[in-house]
């Protein structure tokens, strides 16, 4: 499972990088290939490249802000979760959102 993402909160100083971190960390105990940028007062860190995008099965949104750059993933599904969930349950939002994605 490919999955790409974005995390970004009002400042972008804290919640960001810890929901990242822990959506990429959850990822690798579960078997997927997930990458998340992160989107705050510092621009886009770990930015999804296009090649990425393309490749995802799903684009996760730990938000709820607007996301520059959305044009990447169009005709991807894109889930939304609240960051807080993200930072909380990382391994429930992923497997969550997978379930989602295979029709389960």
């Amino acid at each position: 499972m490919n999955i790409v993402g974005i995390t970004s909160c009002p400042a972008g100083l804290a919640h960001t990088p810890m929901a990242a971190k822990a959506l990429e960390t959850a990822g690798k105990k579960l078997g997927y290939n997930v990458k998340i940028e992160q989107q705050g007062i510092m621009g886009r860190v770990h930015e999804i490249m296009p090649d990425e995008a393309k490749k995802a099965d799903f684009v996760l949104i730990g938000s709820d802000q607007k996301i520059d750059g959305m044009d990447r993933f169009k005709g991807k599904k894109v889930i939304r979760v609240d960051i807080n969930t993200c930072i909380q349950a990382p391994e429930a939002v992923l497997k969550k959102c997978v379930s989602v994605v295979k029709g389960e």
